[in-house]
């Protein structure tokens, strides 16, 4: 327990004296130190927190959650009531790679075929498409971002190039069709905006030679984060086909964040670990100001361990302020950060946060409440551990010999 004697006596030693200039210094930069640790920590933390729930959101919306590899026909009666419960809607579906051709510019495309009557039905196109019209006539509907590069517009004529050949008198020549653009998409990633395209799965079927009696079953789940559990469940109603999640298909992009983000965490919990060393000095110094004070409370019947816990709680203290101090600043910077970073990029005119390169249009931030508890925990733990050594020294002063030298 602290006695009210120890708290007060801390609590003076921490109103350094005008006398006291370095040990002011020092007990500013460790103040400073541990703060500035703390908040770059939350802030980073909470980037790549956005950074990931932004991602997964707009992977989940514009993907299917789970996807039933056909081996044949897949039989529709297994659906029965415990899957209903699961399921948001299922689509038939089948995909393929084409080639877009205008005038002299060739663009490769992931292309993903629906039915003409089904197609409404997918996540991404609520409210996304422009202009839309669709049918099972030969319409093709392209991301927003491949719009701007071709230079298109709703109703232009473009050139499909199936790698599937097609026999004629003169040798196999690949197949090439003739599409109307009748939308585009925006699904907030680049990526996805400009190498998908979707047209009628009729149409695709027929460009690419596919089996319409081998379609896949694309499946949208109510709660699509929970898709381990979901994923097992599947695999044991459908045992005869290949069962993978939009978890698998992102898995090499997921961990290498998860990575990042631990690495990140432990390379500045460095900060706060070197900030909190300067505490160590501070104290010392401290103890090396005050060490007629400490003869004369030892003097007077004070005992070790409290000199211990004063000279302890100085440090503590020290940190606790900083901590607490830090993650005020971190979790405003995480609020603001979009408008902080929108401001530097006006003022010095350059792009802090590439649209093109991290898949966003804008720095997301997401508050990790149980990040900020760790990180305050890790500090202040730093914060105690280096307080231990200088107030241990502090008690074994000897008052005769402080004194006499005083």
């Amino acid at each position: 327990m602290i006695s009210k004697l120890e708290n007060k006596i801390a609590l003076r030693y921490l109103r350094t004296r005008k006398k006291d200039g370095f040990l002011n210094v020092v007990s500013t930069f460790s103040f400073i130190g541990i703060s500035l640790g703390v908040a770059v920590l939350i802030v980073v933390m909470s980037v790549m927190n956005g950074f990931r729930s932004e991602l997964v959101n707009k992977i989940v919306g514009f993907n299917s959650h789970v996807i039933v590899h056909s081996y044949g026909k897949i039989s529709k009666d297994i659906f029965d009531n415990e899957i209903e419960t699961l399921l948001d809607i299922y689509l038939e579906t089948n995909s393929g790679e084409v080639v877009l051709i205008k005038e002299n510019f060739t663009k490769g495309l992931s292309i993903r075929g629906y039915k003409s009557t089904e197609i409404n039905n997918l996540p991404i196109f609520e409210d996304k498409l422009r202009d839309f019209k669709f049918s099972n006539k030969k319409n093709l509907i392209l991301g927003k971002e491949l719009s701007f590069d071709l230079d298109l517009k709703v109703g232009d004529k473009i050139l499909v190039m199936s790698p599937k050949g097609e026999e004629t008198i003169i040798g196999n020549l690949p197949k090439q069709e003739i599409f109307e653009i009748s939308g585009f998409f925006e699904s907030g990633l680049i990526d996805f905006d400009r190498n998908v395209a979707f047209m009628s799965i009729d149409n695709l079927e027929s460009l690419l030679n596919l089996n319409s009696e081998q379609r896949n079953l694309e499946i949208f789940l109510k709660d699509p984060i929970n898709i381990t559990n979901a994923k097992k469940f599947f695999e044991a109603k459908f045992p005869n086909n290949l069962i993978y999640t939009w978890a698998d298909l992102n898995k090499p992009l997921f961990s290498a964040l998860k990575v990042e983000r631990n690495v990140m965490f432990i390379i500045l919990s460095l900060i706060i670990i070197v900030a909190t060393f300067n505490i160590i000095s501070g104290l010392t110094i401290l103890v090396k100001n005050k060490t007629k004070e400490i003869a004369v409370l030892k003097s007077i019947g004070v005992l070790n361990k409290s000199i211990t816990k004063i000279f302890f709680l100085v440090g503590f203290y020290i940190g606790l302020t900083a901590t607490v101090f830090g993650v005020l600043i971190g979790v405003t910077f995480s609020i603001y950060v979009e408008n902080i970073r929108a401001f530097l990029s006006d003022i010095f005119n350059i792009s802090l946060f590439p649209e093109e390169v991290y898949f966003l249009s804008k720095m997301p931030a997401e508050i990790d409440v149980n990040s900020i508890i760790l990180i305050s925990i890790c500090s202040i733990a730093a914060t105690v551990l280096v307080s231990i050594f200088p107030a241990i020294k502090a008690s074994k002063l000897d008052p005769i010999k402080s004194l006499k030298y005083e």
